[in-house]
């Protein structure tokens, strides 16, 4: 239950980041409101993660797969494109939250 906990704060704080960039500095009100609501879910549903995952752990994957997400976001909807250095190093990330997942005893399983 922990993971999929986990997996909707990721979202949550994908969903923020994208809404602040649409924000444009907090001068457009949706956007802006969107975000700081997001942001309010992420974190709550990380609080509740931190009950059980350890924080390093949890805050490992949380600001990981955000990157990752958020790398993704970025291109389909801003037009941001990323060179193989960066899609490298993000598969590197990804490799690295399986790696805790599967292999590390400080992750709860």
């Amino acid at each position: 239950m922990h993971w999929f906990l986990l997996a909707i704060a990721i979202l949550f704080e994908t969903i923020g980041t994208a809404a602040l960039k649409a924000s444009h500095g907090f001068t457009r009100l949706g956007p802006s409101a969107l975000s700081l609501g997001a942001y309010a879910v992420a974190f709550w549903f990380l609080a509740l993660v931190l009950k059980v995952v350890p924080v390093g752990v949890a805050y490992a994957i949380w600001s990981g797969a955000g990157i990752c997400l958020i790398a993704v976001i970025a291109a389909l909807f801003f037009g941001q494109r990323l060179d193989l250095p960066a899609v490298l190093g993000m598969a590197l990330i990804v490799v690295g939250i399986l790696v805790i997942n599967l292999f590390s005893n400080a992750a709860p399983h």
